[in-house]
């Protein structure tokens, strides 16, 4: 009877969620928080994107623990979080918040209390603003329930191109559906496609001179869907400025 009960409950928490989706909720993680509720402390993160206001993610953003960060291959993905009531547990909000993965909760190995994001700990580091969405600020710690969900973006993908010359990269943001790239190949109006590497975060290089030259993009997500992009940035593009391709996935 007692677990009816908390299985009633439990759907009441998470409505409007579709009841056929209850499955894929996963509950072997926690939640804290970092920075302040304005933000301060969550920009620069280890996903590369730097002002995560100007890139489009405002506070809507976790750190991930090493379990979930997968080197960096996990930036950019999205996860839909609901606070888990335990008996005797009174912390929770009602609702559901959505965050983007910016940033890497790094292990502390030292002891105490700072251990969550140490292996093999699935872990979410909220921005403030997100954990007291769902939470009460002094709970601390929450058990929750989480799930990966489609990001939604409303323009194309985005590339913000850095280097020099005879190195280039892109960093690639604002990637809509799966959200987290796992390949990038670049081809110059006089090359043909080339394989660029993993550099860190969602910073994607290569060597090579490609200044003069439109630029045009293919964009792997890790469900294994690609996306071409022709023509993203013109022949007179510059280092430190951002492009925006046509489509998203």
């Amino acid at each position: 009877m007692a677990n009816l009960i908390f299985f009633i409950a439990l759907l009441v928490l998470l409505l409007p969620i579709s009841a056929a989706l209850l499955d894929a909720w996963l509950t072997d993680a926690n939640a804290t928080f970092y920075g302040d509720m304005y933000g301060g402390g969550t920009m620069q993160g280890a996903c590369g994107y730097g002002d995560l206001y100007k890139q489009g993610y405002g506070l809507e953003t976790t750190a991930l623990s090493t379990a979930l960060f997968n080197n960096g291959y996990a930036c950019g993905a999205c996860f839909e979080i609901v606070c888990r009531n335990i008996p005797g547990w009174n912390y929770c909000k009602k609702g559901s918040i959505v965050v983007t993965a910016t940033n890497f909760c790094p292990p502390n190995y030292g002891g105490g209390t700072g251990h969550w994001c140490n292996p093999p700990y699935k872990h979410f580091d909220l921005s403030m603003k997100m954990f007291t969405t769902i939470a009460e600020y002094r709970a601390g710690i929450v058990p929750i329930y989480y799930r990966r969900v489609p990001c939604h973006k409303q323009s194309g993908v985005k590339f913000e191109l850095k280097g020099n010359p005879y190195w280039f990269m892109v960093l690639v943001y604002n990637v809509g559906n799966a959200g987290d790239v796992y390949g990038v190949r670049i081809k110059g109006s006089n090359t043909g496609w080339l394989t660029m590497s993993k550099n860190w975060g969602q910073n994607w290089d290569i060597r090579g001179n490609l200044v003069g030259q439109r630029l045009s993009f293919l964009v792997t997500t890790s469900d294994g869907k690609t996306l071409e992009l022709e023509d993203v940035a013109p022949s007179n593009w510059q280092f430190g400025q951002s492009y925006e391709g046509k489509y998203n996935f």
